[in-house]
């Protein structure tokens, strides 16, 4: 039984069960699903970004990403700039596919499946995958077998994860949920905390940002890694969000 509000044509399913589809360029439909969409970009994402771009944070998110808060939302949304061309396309497609393949969004891999993780009062994320099934893709009509569990692996998707999971936690924090509202300071925090590590890190290493632990060389050296940057970025801002 399908979970209550998706979408028609979408359809959970388990991490075993299998459904054929394949994505190749002899694919009649292949890079439609890179055209017409909104792209939304997840602090990992945009890390691996930057780096396949070759730019600072700074310049990569003034260059390729629209910045969005409504009204409502707690945190801006983030999402990747799309050329235009009549056809809203992704800024890093080709007709021979993504130019920046090995470092593309997460929902990019997981196409056409989708991942959600919610956290549970223990703090442990219950997982599901879902189907998504959208009338122009033909990548259905091949005959490849796939399996939720099995695809991930193979789009490199564990990593993605990860860090998705350690941002929901924060996303998803119950202080949050019962309600709570940020300044613009603490919303500007988090802009820069999340998806502005290089002058996260400059701040952080001249000390201009209050409210870390001590670094001694060792710490420094960790954190010259963007990855182990994005981890204490996120125990960071839970740290300043949510102090009792």
């Amino acid at each position: 039984m399908n979970p209550p509000l998706l979408p028609k044509n979408v359809t959970r399913i388990e991490k075993e069960e299998t459904f054929r589809f394949s994505c190749h360029p002899s694919v009649a439909c292949f890079t439609d699903c890179c055209r017409q969409l909104e792209l939304a970009l997840t602090p990992y994402d945009v890390l691996r970004l930057k780096k396949g771009c070759g730019l600072r944070s700074e310049e990569f998110l003034d260059r390729y990403v629209i910045m969005e808060l409504e009204e409502h939302e707690t945190f801006p949304r983030f999402y990747l700039t799309m050329v235009d061309d009549g056809q809203a396309s992704c800024v890093f497609v080709s007709n021979a596919g993504c130019t920046l393949y090995q470092d593309r969004p997460g929902a990019c891999r997981a196409y056409p499946l989708g991942r959600a993780a919610i956290r549970q009062a223990d703090n442990t994320m219950d997982e599901f995958f879902v189907l998504l099934r959208e009338s122009h893709c033909q990548g259905f009509q091949e005959q490849q077998e796939q399996n939720g569990a099995t695809y991930s692996t193979e789009q490199g998707l564990a990593t993605y994860s990860r860090f998705n999971d350690a941002v929901a936690a924060l996303l998803q924090h119950d202080q949050i949920r019962q309600g709570k509202r940020f300044t613009e300071e603490q919303i500007e925090q988090f802009i820069l905390a999340l998806y502005n590590l290089d002058q996260f890190r400059t701040l952080l290493f001249t000390g201009q940002i209050s409210g870390t632990i001590q670094q001694n060389d060792t710490t420094r050296q960790r954190l010259t890694d963007d990855e182990e940057l994005l981890l204490y970025a996120i125990d960071w801002l839970k740290d300043i969000l949510f102090k009792k």
